[in-house]
């Protein structure tokens, strides 16, 4: 359970389409004006979850050249990532929003968002700790993830909500972005990791 706890973690904290969106809203309008946009992610997050394990997403990938086109391509739009926020120079990795995005658009990201099945895929398949009670242990699992990722997206929107505040220098703003993409590249290796 160590093991799955630890994973759900740096899978979570890694930054992807999800935090990015929520740490943008956050530098943009402050943590209050997130809430609605995190609570459609998390809404968003919990049917991809139950669409990984419900087996709907395993009767896609059950045909082993779309199951490697899927993840190959997740896996390039996790790398895709990565590289854009190395590469945003001085300016830190996530853009604000125009306008503060609400309940609906949290909830659509998720099912856009390919780290979103990646991971799902990665803790609901792997990690077996109560293999002889699975429902039980995939409600445990649902329980530990959204222990775990509630207040790291919450710690996301605080942070975007404070950098969004502060005047950081070209240096600060080019070690940050350097760190998340390292971090996002360790979320796509992981990824490659779960090829079976």
């Amino acid at each position: 359970m160590l093991e799955f706890v630890i994973a759900v973690f740096f899978l979570l904290i890694t930054p992807g389409p999800g935090v990015l969106t929520t740490a943008g809203i956050g530098a943009a309008y402050g943590y209050r004006s997130g809430y609605r946009f995190l609570m459609g992610l998390c809404l968003g997050g919990l049917i991809t979850m139950m669409i990984v394990i419900s087996g709907l997403a395993a009767i896609v990938l059950t045909v082993p050249a779309l199951r490697l086109v899927l993840l190959f391509a997740s896996v390039g739009y996790l790398v895709y990532l990565a590289w854009r926020i190395a590469s945003a120079d001085s300016v830190i990795g996530f853009k604000p929003a125009k306008t503060p995005l609400g309940f609906r658009n949290g909830l659509v990201l998720q099912f856009i968002n390919p780290k979103a099945y990646v991971v799902g895929a990665t803790l609901f398949s792997g990690f077996t700790f109560m293999p002889d009670t699975p429902v039980v242990e995939v409600v445990v699992k649902l329980l530990l993830f959204n222990a775990i990722w509630v207040p790291v997206h919450l710690i996301w929107l605080g942070a975007g909500g404070k950098l969004g505040s502060m005047n950081l220098n070209q240096r600060t703003g080019r070690v940050i972005n350097i760190g998340m993409a390292i971090s996002l590249l360790v979320v796509a290796f992981v990824a490659l990791l779960s090829v079976r």
